[in-house]
């Protein structure tokens, strides 16, 4: 994965004023921490930032005016829950060779067999890799699979240096038969039953309309 050069801005002042003013000049307030250093407060150019995180895992190489620079990885990103713009971001650092700890997406390729429903159990696995090398996502061939078929973590194909960092039985992708028109409303009647809903019958009044309807 290529490295994201950012030119980042140390810090002094903290708070939500603080924040919101970095954040009306258009920055991203952010923090540094790991391998045992102080935390390091910084702000983001925020168009910058925001093309960096569009990618899973982003590698960042993070230069802080003075000269100072860190690679590190998205640990955390806040974002306005309705504007959806950046508020802030916390990154770990990271060294060249170190061995990571990173969800990555899984993606589908091919079709199943025309009766089947696919259902993607997990849509991300936990992987380790190094830190320079994180895949972009782990691609899974559904092609003519049948009814009862079942993908587990441990038959992914992952790319050179990526492991597993999690147990090999993890079901990924369960193909399975559609339920037919009569199977749901008969799963919906029970799950009404159960929960105690009674379904109104139709009056005298409303059966000659909808035989007019007919």
């Amino acid at each position: 994965m290529a490295e994201v050069k950012i030119q980042a801005e140390s810090r002094t002042e903290f708070g939500k004023g603080a924040a919101r003013r970095i954040r009306r000049d258009n920055k991203v307030p952010a923090v540094l921490y790991g391998h045992g250093s102080d935390p390091v407060h910084i702000s983001l150019p925020g168009h910058d930032t925001m093309l960096a995180l569009k990618t899973a895992n982003a590698l960042l190489l993070i230069e802080v005016e003075g000269g100072e620079s860190h690679l590190a990885l998205p640990k955390q990103v806040q974002r306005d829950p309705i504007k959806g713009f950046i508020e802030h971001v916390d990154l770990v650092i990271v060294r060249r060779g170190e061995k990571v700890q990173v969800d990555i997406a899984v993606h589908l390729e091919g079709d199943a067999v025309s009766d089947a429903l696919v259902v993607l159990e997990a849509q991300s696995i936990l992987v380790e890799a190094e830190a320079t090398h994180i895949p972009d996502g782990v691609t899974v061939s559904i092609e003519g699979l049948e009814v009862g078929a079942q993908i587990h973590a441990s038959d992914l194909q992952l790319p050179a240096g990526t492991t597993l960092a999690i147990e090999p039985d993890t079901l990924v992708v369960n193909i399975t038969a559609q339920q037919t028109a009569e199977q749901a409303e008969a799963e919906l009647a029970e799950a009404e039953a159960e929960a105690g809903i009674e379904r109104d019958e139709p009056t005298a009044a409303e059966e000659p309309v909808a035989a007019a309807a007919e």
